[in-house]
């Protein structure tokens, strides 16, 4: 079953120092070298900041078009990993590698299994 890790941390206005953004690039690295071994891998991204962000909403039919992330928090959507495990335990065994997870409050990871909608009809 596919589950999609949504990966949430803290932003900061200028980033994190460099030695603390080159162990998090290492980490999330050995992670994705191992999760494409294990051939779990389907699919990853980062996010640029929140600064980058443009929301569209639908208000009475029509759409507005607003910079910004959908939501102001703290928090901001970093990526995501998406793999294909056996269950929900073996999701959340490869969550808890995150580097971004919640150790310490920087952030968290939330586990979602993907939704197996019918192929569009064509």
């Amino acid at each position: 079953m596919l589950y999609m890790l949504l990966i949430y941390s803290q932003e900061m206005e200028n980033g994190p120092p460099h030695d603390v953004a080159d162990r998090a690039i290492q980490a999330h690295q050995a992670l994705m070298d191992d999760a494409r071994d294990k051939g779990v891998l389907r699919g990853l991204a980062a996010l640029k900041s929140t600064a980058s962000a443009t929301t569209v909403r639908i208000r009475g039919g029509k759409s507005i078009t607003l910079d910004g992330p959908f939501a102001e928090t703290k928090e901001q959507l970093a990526g995501y990993y998406l793999l294909d495990c056996e269950n929900l335990d073996e999701a959340l065994e490869w969550a808890k590698r995150v580097p971004s997870s919640c150790k310490g409050g920087d952030g968290c990871v939330e586990v979602r299994p993907v939704s197996d909608f019918p192929p569009p009809m064509v």
